[in-house]
């Protein structure tokens, strides 16, 4: 049996963990409305460490994530509300990320020619005579 200071963890916790992440809170809130440090959390939310709180963050996970998009939705004709802050937000919490695309080249067959020669000549009408 390993040593050490028994759990704090009691199974209430996840109806918490749902009740704070359905108005949007974050797992940092959580775990200071839980009074405890946000490792502790971390290791309770592994599945092999306690699947019942691990699922409760997943699903917490899900509705906080639906009501920070559901605030941007419902305000887009706000001209007081600030996108910025909610579009940093949904970036650094919930992954969103600038669209960026990668165009593989490598399988270019050798016979197409990619130096292009670009000319430019006067098009004014005097250059027409």
């Amino acid at each position: 049996m390993p040593g050490g200071r028994p759990t704090k963890y009691e199974p209430e916790m996840c109806d918490v963990v749902l009740e704070l992440m359905k108005d949007g809170a974050s797992k940092y809130e959580v775990a200071a409305e839980l009074d405890i440090h946000i490792d502790t959390l971390c290791e309770w939310q592994k599945p092999e460490v306690n699947p019942e709180f691990s699922e409760a963050i997943k699903r917490g996970e899900a509705l906080s994530r639906a009501w920070w998009e559901r605030k941007g939705r419902k305000n887009l004709e706000n001209k007081d509300f600030s996108y910025t802050g909610w579009y940093m937000n949904m970036k650094n919490r919930h992954g969103w990320s600038d669209k960026q695309e990668t165009i593989d080249h490598s399988d270019k067959p050798d016979d197409i020619d990619s130096n292009w020669k670009v000319e430019f000549v006067n098009a004014t009408p005097e250059s027409k005579s």
